[in-house]
């Protein structure tokens, strides 16, 4: 059954929605309104609309919840863990204490690659 969404933003290229599973209060998905797969295969033009997208969905995130950081991240291809064949970019808002040390960033993807820093520099 295919998930009903309102979206939150809209233009020509993208709509923003709140991600059906957040990882984070206030996690969202840029999505491409054109069917494509993979970031490689979008234009020059969706590309810069898809930028624009993350900068006005982090507006609303910040005027709303006032997060600490945030992570940016596409699943692209299968291998990367892409479960949905449509181009979607997570804008994932991080606040202070919600991960023990989040040092590393997407790159625990893989856990055991993620603690680069030795003696915590």
């Amino acid at each position: 059954k295919p998930y009903e969404f309102s979206p939150i933003l809209e233009s020509n290229d993208f709509l923003v929605i709140e991600d059906f599973h957040p990882i984070s209060q206030g996690h969202l998905l840029i999505i491409t309104k054109r069917h494509v797969e993979s970031f490689f295969k979008t234009t020059e033009e969706e590309k810069i609309a898809l930028l624009k997208g993350i900068e006005q969905a982090k507006v609303l995130i910040e005027k709303k919840l006032g997060p600490d950081g945030y992570n940016i991240g596409i699943n692209d291809g299968e291998a990367a863990g892409q479960t949905i064949n449509h181009l979607h970019i997570h804008l994932i808002p991080r606040y202070k204490g919600d991960s023990q040390d989040p040092r590393g960033g997407i790159r625990w993807i893989f856990p055991d690659k993620a603690p680069y820093l030795k003696n915590n520099e």
